[in-house]
């Protein structure tokens, strides 16, 4: 059966933008961010990255945690950095169902920190050039993010895969061994949250969602701007 995928998720941003869609997946390639004297050093960018698969992850297992209250695609990527960056102490473990024995033996290390550091998910850069915790679909992708390739074997894990369907945008994330999104729809029996190996989105009955190069619906695979590499 189809897989339903998101439609919503990031109209708001395409009016705000006000880009002309003829062709969208140039159209809608980011601007180049300036370097952030906080971003991550190789080392803590692999352990974000490992907290940031861990979390969407968890999510995927476990349902939506009550914490995670903006339920879109874009909310998605947003509430796994923004926890990805905390310090995960045990309070932080409890809050998110993780401090049994099994658990602690899955975690990744601790992320070492500077406290500048571990705001960066408060400073997102919108499109307006204003700075804060929300940011749309499109202002992850242009004005926070760096083009990484429209070849997803470049990709790595944490890495975002971002559509453009017209008037819609919408963001993926690459899990390495599956591809997770929100629909950004909720219902008392659905989460909204979807899981897709790789091998079937490539493979995907609606062409538009399919991560290939010839696919002019497929904008690239996007990484962190704060990450090294």
């Amino acid at each position: 059966m189809r897989r339903r995928f998101l439609h919503r998720c990031a109209a708001a941003g395409a009016v705000a933008l006000g880009v002309a869609l003829a062709g969208p997946a140039r159209a809608l390639m980011p601007t180049q961010p300036a370097l952030d004297p906080d971003a991550l050093t190789p080392e803590q960018s692999a352990i974000f990255r490992a907290w940031f698969v861990h979390i969407v992850d968890q999510q995927m297992r476990r349902g939506p945690t009550p914490r995670w209250t903006q339920r879109d695609c874009a909310g998605l990527v947003r509430f796994a950095a923004m926890e990805a960056l905390r310090e995960h102490d045990a309070r932080w473990l409890k809050a998110n169902g993780m401090s049994g024995a099994g658990d602690a033996s899955r975690l990744p290390p601790e992320l070492q920190l500077r406290p500048q550091q571990r705001s960066l998910a408060n400073r997102w850069t919108r499109i307006d050039g204003s700075v804060g915790a929300y940011a749309s679909a499109i202002a992850l992708i242009q004005r926070n993010s760096r083009f990484v390739s429209r070849d997803v074997n470049q990709a790595l894990p944490g890495d975002l895969l971002f559509f453009d369907q017209g008037d819609d945008q919408h963001l993926m994330i690459w899990l390495d061994r599956y591809i997770a999104y929100h629909t950004g729809t909720v219902t008392p029996t659905d989460s909204g949250l979807r899981a897709v190996a790789v091998s079937d989105l490539m493979q995907w009955k609606d062409s538009r969602w399919q991560p290939l190069d010839g696919n002019p619906n497929f904008v690239g695979v996007f990484r962190f701007a704060f990450l090294t590499p």
